[in-house]
């Protein structure tokens, strides 16, 4: 991602506070045209009040909040967003063409009807009441009510909920084209391999601060697990004893093991196994990076707790 892009969104050292519950301590973020952010953490973490402040729909009590360079509330910032949330309510009689019509007379250059339908993949529900669809097409038309503004920014949280994989991977392919035309995407998201697949950018929140910034190929780094697959002869308590491996297993009748450092296990592997094959070797998965730099930011507020007492 090109840093000379223009800043959409920005928290600068922001503070936000419920009673005496810190939802939100210093916390920074920035996300940049044509970029996909994709925003992760456990329940509780911070994400809805990070996004609520961009939305305009909440104050920081301290720091720096920005929308195109401008208060978040302000009409100009706003007519440049689409926003897909969690939950919606939505009236239930429309049909979808007159919920897109509707919406799409908000913005002052709204996508035209045909190529919303064509880009969120809902032609064929356009006549049908809102109230007698599934969930999953619930959510491709609230995917469609937050494009059809032509937004320059869009923000998508939990889109895919609900949605079968077929669904789900229409979705990512307009994703990508937005992306593409020049719009930026803030994303929450529990599917962590729709991250995975579609963000420039991670940004992991814990306890009401970011713990890490960056691609999601800088957050594998971190972790220092890689796992071989193999078809190998080799007893499982052979290979157990060794040094450098975590954990072996067998599954689907290939041999899995865990180790921190690769290379000195498959080396030992093609010694002591003539017959071995199809062997494979993976780093650390989003997932696995995530849990890790999540259970280190639980364990560091019960330390100072216990310096503290």
């Amino acid at each position: 991602m090109n840093d000379s892009n223009p800043v959409v969104a920005r928290l600068a050292a922001v503070v936000k506070r419920y009673g005496s519950l810190i939802a939100l301590g210093g916390a920074e973020l920035q996300l940049r045209r044509g970029e996909l952010l994709a925003l992760l953490g456990p329940n509780g973490a911070g994400k809805t009040s990070a996004i609520s402040l961009l939305l305009g729909l909440i104050r920081a009590d301290a720091g720096t909040v920005e929308l195109f360079g401008r208060d978040p509330q302000a009409i100009e910032a706003r007519r440049h967003i689409g926003v897909m949330l969690q939950h919606a309510e939505l009236p239930p009689t429309l049909r979808v063409g007159e919920l897109l019509r509707l919406t799409a007379s908000y913005y002052p250059a709204p996508r035209g009807l045909a190529e919303t339908a064509e880009l969120a993949g809902i032609g064929d529900l356009l006549k049908r009441p809102y109230a007698r669809l599934s969930g999953g097409q619930q959510r491709r038309v609230q995917f469609a009510l937050a494009l059809c503004g032509r937004p320059e920014l869009l923000f998508l949280d939990e889109p895919t909920v609900g949605m079968d994989i077929d669904a789900r991977q229409k979705l990512w392919a307009a994703i990508r084209r937005l992306l593409a035309e020049g719009c930026s995407v803030l994303l929450t998201t529990h599917y962590l391999e729709e991250a995975e697949a579609l963000a420039d950018r991670v940004c992991v929140m814990a306890h009401g601060r970011m713990i890490h910034e960056g691609t999601v190929d800088a957050l594998r780094a971190r972790v220092a697990i890689k796992r071989i697959r193999c078809l190998s002869t080799l007893p499982l308590d052979t290979v157990r004893s060794w040094p450098e491996v975590c954990e072996v297993r067998h599954e689907q009748q290939r041999m899995h093991i865990t180790v921190g450092e690769a290379e000195a296990v498959v080396r030992r592997l093609l010694d002591a196994d003539p017959h071995l094959r199809e062997l494979e070797v993976q780093r650390a998965g989003l997932a696995e990076a995530f849990s890790e730099l999540t259970r280190d930011a639980d364990i560091a507020p019960d330390a100072q707790q216990r310096e503290a007492a």
